[in-house]
């Protein structure tokens, strides 16, 4: 069976995009996003899940700068829908519940639920995590905020369901592996993402942006990030509507290729159906 990686324990929400996007895979937990990506540049495993964004909490830190030091490219996208939920040993009363653990983003993410029930926080290292800990300690009465999986996972109780503030939360996940796939299907709307470094002289971005407009190319998402320490350098994540192979996206790309000291193209991919909502 080929094999998938993720950040975190079993009963994330890694894990549960990983079952929902890819049912036939073994998914395999990871410490680290390192190792979950070095495990497919190795060649131990096939596809690595790996978080980007949040719809609440925005973007994922750290993770634009091991997307180009992986020699990876993107197989495709995934949103997966992020439904907390309030975790309780069997036979806990509510009642009787002083703190939840969790990770501080799904904490901050479901603040009414927790004052309403006038809860302590402790941070933990993730949310299946906290899970995990919680079922493993005898006559605890701690609760936990983690996803429907992670309750299956370690046998917990659901107290409250889909206590997050905000019913849109959401994450995008980009799946890794080796090849690039470039394939142009007919009548599928694709996504170009690359990494592209500008040259220090005034402007720069100014002009290499150019060519995106003069080619009618749609910029969906563009992010900075500094790299190896340097602020006067910068580097550029960059998402356009279309396939490579097309005229005003190559217009597009070789403009900007010609203003830039490097421009890694990481993939070419579907548009997620969570994009037509």
């Amino acid at each position: 069976m080929k094999k998938i990686t993720f950040q975190g324990e079993y009963g994330a929400y890694s894990h549960l995009a990983c079952t929902e996007a890819f049912s036939d895979l073994e998914p395999i937990p990871c410490r680290t996003f390192e190792s979950a990506l070095g495990s497919v540049r190795t060649g131990d495993s096939d596809l690595a899940m790996i978080p980007v964004e949040n719809s609440v909490a925005g973007r994922v830190a750290d993770i634009h700068y091991l997307l180009g030091d992986y020699d990876l490219k993107i197989y495709s996208e995934h949103f997966q829908k992020v439904e907390h939920q309030l975790l309780l040993k069997s036979g806990v009363n509510l009642k009787d519940v002083k703190c939840v653990r969790s990770h501080s983003m799904a904490i901050g993410q479901c603040q009414s639920v927790i004052k309403e029930l006038g809860l302590q926080t402790i941070v933990m290292a993730d949310t299946a995590g906290s899970a995990k800990y919680i079922s493993e300690q005898e006559n605890s009465k701690d609760a936990a905020i983690a996803s429907k999986l992670a309750a299956q996972t370690y046998g917990l109780e659901i107290a409250k369901d889909n206590i997050q503030d905000m019913q849109h939360n959401t994450t995008r996940f980009l799946i890794m592996s080796k090849e690039l796939q470039q394939k142009k299907e007919e009548n599928v709307k694709c996504l170009t993402s690359c990494i592209f470094e500008v040259r220090s002289v005034p402007s720069a971005l100014y002009k290499a942006l150019g060519g995106f407009a003069t080619n009618g190319v749609n910029i969906t998402k563009l992010e900075s990030f500094i790299v190896d320490g340097d602020f006067n350098k910068a580097q550029f994540y960059i998402d356009i509507d279309g396939h490579i192979e097309d005229k005003s996206v190559k217009g597009a790309l070789e403009e900007l290729d010609f203003y830039t000291d490097k421009l890694i193209v990481l993939g070419v991919y579907p548009m997620h159906e969570y994009r037509n909502q």
